[in-house]
């Protein structure tokens, strides 16, 4: 397979014309913990890096030594600080950032007013579009300190990307949209010029809101309109200066995908429609992608193998045991045949006599085995599968026969078996992507065998991400 340009994550970190980097795309594709991990690395490389996560899961929290994160920035204590570098962390906190916005843009008592609208807090708490525009928001804020040479912000866990987009310019339109402009009228117009115009021009239409509305809820909108009065166009002009810092040449968006059809089709999507807003992309980072240490073990030959031996095994447990009688540790057949293999049948595998050898160099391949066992973190059926097979061959051969190696060595073919066909799926998948935007830079992040619960494991994932220009050339998927 082609494979597409490498993204150079460290020698983006490193440039000091780089001040802002965004991670986005869909949810759950590990958004939150590449942000985290890039801003690690970037603070143990001499910058003053701070991250901004949006609901990020407690344990990443955690891993960087904070019991909660909230709307200040925290440092981050077990940083290598020996370049001169250090790291904050912070969580958005969609109210309070926009309670910190009124409190900016009003005097104190209009400001006091705002707070305490019942409109307000339920537009502030949960309205469409709050939290994206609340994240920019802070983003401007911090950017504004000049505190951070660098800042990292994780997207919002959006349905689609693009609600991080749109979704600011859709707050600032409905703030500052004709709706609410009617129901401020009649604060603008003083006196029985003002009174007269509310009875005759907009009594129908709220009467009939308030209909659908209720009452109270109609006053307090109006209310909040009325205070709210000289901050709406400063919803549209902070909505277009946040425009203008994403496409400013200091920033830089990275694509997170994981090797699947559909967060690679929202990748695409997201990367056709920040090339069409002109905006600065720097790569696909690709999480989870799995990898083998034996591909030039294929499926096939991993399972014709693994039948093989099946068949062997089987053929000396029958001789071993009276006809007639039951062998409940007979191995089942994967191919479905009853009867030993034919040898001139190359669908048997009888003759595979390379194919046996390379499964014996699987069974010690790291790829299989690990310090806590045996893994796969792409599927949990091969692990149940590998656990029965070392299982059954302990107790019919207690001893460490050769018979208990070989039931163990089909285990590991067929696991091996089933960890490439998830590897050509997902290089078919890449592959896709790679075909539409073969511009764009990819960095590709190993699946890990799990969660990442420290600083060092976010270390672990920063590494990987760099390592990329000694990564091997994939075989062919088909």
């Amino acid at each position: 397979m082609d494979m597409a340009p490498q993204l150079d994550t460290d020698a983006l970190l490193a440039d000091p014309e780089t001040r802002i980097v965004v991670c986005c795309g869909s949810g759950g594709v590990g958004k939150t913990t590449t942000a985290a991990a890039l801003g690690v690395r970037a603070a143990e490389r001499g910058r003053k890096a701070v991250v901004l996560t949006i609901d990020p899961a407690r344990r990443l929290a955690q891993s960087m030594g904070i019991d909660a994160l909230d709307n200040v920035p925290r440092r981050v204590e077990g940083i290598d600080g020996a370049a001169g570098g250090e790291l904050h962390a912070m969580m958005l906190d969609m109210k309070r950032t926009f309670d910190e916005f009124v409190e900016a843009h009003a005097d104190p008592e209009r400001a006091r007013a705002i707070l305490a609208n019942p409109f307000y807090q339920s537009l502030s708490a949960g309205f469409a579009g709050t939290q994206e525009y609340m994240a920019m928001e802070k983003l401007g804020q911090l950017r504004a300190r000049d505190e951070w040479d660098l800042i990292i912000v994780d997207t919002p866990p959006s349905r689609s990307a693009l609600d991080f987009l749109d979704a600011p310019k859709r707050l600032g339109s409905f703030l500052d949209g004709k709706f609410i402009k009617i129901l401020m009228a009649p604060a603008k117009v003083g006196g029985r010029a003002g009174m007269k115009f509310l009875n005759v021009g907009v009594s129908m239409m709220t009467g009939t809101v308030s209909k659908v509305l209720g009452g109270q809820l109609m006053r307090d909108v109006q209310t909040f309109a009325a205070a709210m009065d000289t901050m709406f166009g400063g919803f549209r002009t902070r909505a277009e200066a946040t425009y203008r810092l994403l496409q400013a040449p200091g920033t830089a968006f990275l694509v997170v995908a994981a090797p699947e059809r559909d967060a690679l089709r929202e990748a695409a999507y997201f990367v056709e429609r920040l090339a069409a807003d002109r905006m600065p992309l720097a790569g696909l980072v690709l999480n989870r992608v799995h990898g083998s240490g034996a591909v030039q073990l294929s499926a096939e030959r991993a399972l014709a193998a693994a039948e093989t031996l099946s068949l062997g095994l089987a053929e000396t447990s029958g001789a071993s045991h009276p006809a007639g009688a039951s062998n409940p540790a007979q191995p089942v057949n994967p191919g479905g045949s009853a009867g030993p293999a034919d040898p001139t049948d190359p669908a048997s595998g009888a003759g595979e006599a390379g194919e046996a050898e390379g499964a014996t160099l699987t069974v010690n391949s790291p790829e299989n085995l690990a310090e806590d066992g045996i893994v796969d973190p792409g599927s949990g059926h091969a692990q149940e599968q590998n656990a029965s097979a070392a299982d059954d061959s302990s107790a019919s051969d207690p001893d460490g026969s050769p018979t208990s190696a070989e039931r163990l060595a089909v285990g590991l073919l067929r696991l091996h078996a089933e960890r490439m066909q998830v590897l050509a799926r997902e290089q078919r998948t890449h592959h896709r992507f790679t075909t539409l935007h073969p511009e764009v830079p990819v960095a590709e992040v190993a699946a890990l065998p799990g969660d990442v619960h420290d600083l060092a494991g976010l270390r672990a994932i920063g590494e990987r991400l760099a390592e990329q220009p000694e990564r091997q050339p994939k075989s062919a998927a088909g």
